[in-house]
């Protein structure tokens, strides 16, 4: 199934509404949607990079406006939806969720913004869990742009083989990242 969705997703990377495409999948991903936007944002980086910045800029702006709807699912509908969310395969990263916002708080959405996590899982948690709105926009603003935009400037960039190494490394490359904010909020709890 999610093979069939990655592909779709790149099929729509060449339509010529892809923009629309890639704002759409952007705001959907953030609240209900299982593909990254980066499958669309990457190849359109690549074909286009004078409009790479413009790419990054409208998939923060949707991915953040659907990471509200997932919070506004969370702080409004959890009751409703948390029995299908226990039979799903979300729950346990749903329980990591909310294990992290009681320990990092804005930190946790942060992460989740810019690493592989599933972002829809802690945008839903955000709002079950009653996070401030502000810092929860804040945090999506600064981890989903951080990401958003270092994939497209980095393909524009690199080109085609950079694209296939990046692609290959992902996960890899989130989850260092991941680790490395995770080591420094322990260092910065412990310390100060």
């Amino acid at each position: 199934m999610f093979q069939k969705l990655y592909d779709k997703a790149l099929v729509w990377a060449k339509h010529r509404h892809a923009e629309k495409y890639l704002c759409a999948l952007s705001f959907a991903e953030s609240s209900f949607f299982p593909i990254p936007p980066d499958v669309m944002l990457a190849p359109m980086a690549l074909a286009q990079p004078n409009k790479a910045f413009r790419l990054a800029l409208l998939t923060t702006i949707f991915s953040i406006l659907g990471g509200m709807l997932g919070y506004a699912i969370g702080f409004f509908m959890f009751d409703s939806i948390s029995p299908w969310l226990q039979e799903s395969r979300y729950w346990d990263k749903y329980l990591v969720a909310e294990k992290w916002f009681n320990d990092w708080g804005f930190w946790a959405v942060f992460i989740a913004g810019f690493s592989p996590i599933p972002y829809k899982v802690f945008t839903i948690a955000a709002g079950a869990l009653n996070m401030l709105f502000i810092p929860f926009v804040l945090a999506s603003l600064v981890g989903r742009g951080a990401r958003f935009f270092l994939v497209a400037m980095l393909i524009a960039a690199g080109g085609e083989k950079l694209e296939s190494k990046l692609r290959q490394y992902m996960d890899l490359i989130g989850w260092v990242v991941v680790g490395l904010v995770v080591i420094g909020g322990v260092v910065y709890k412990y310390l100060y």
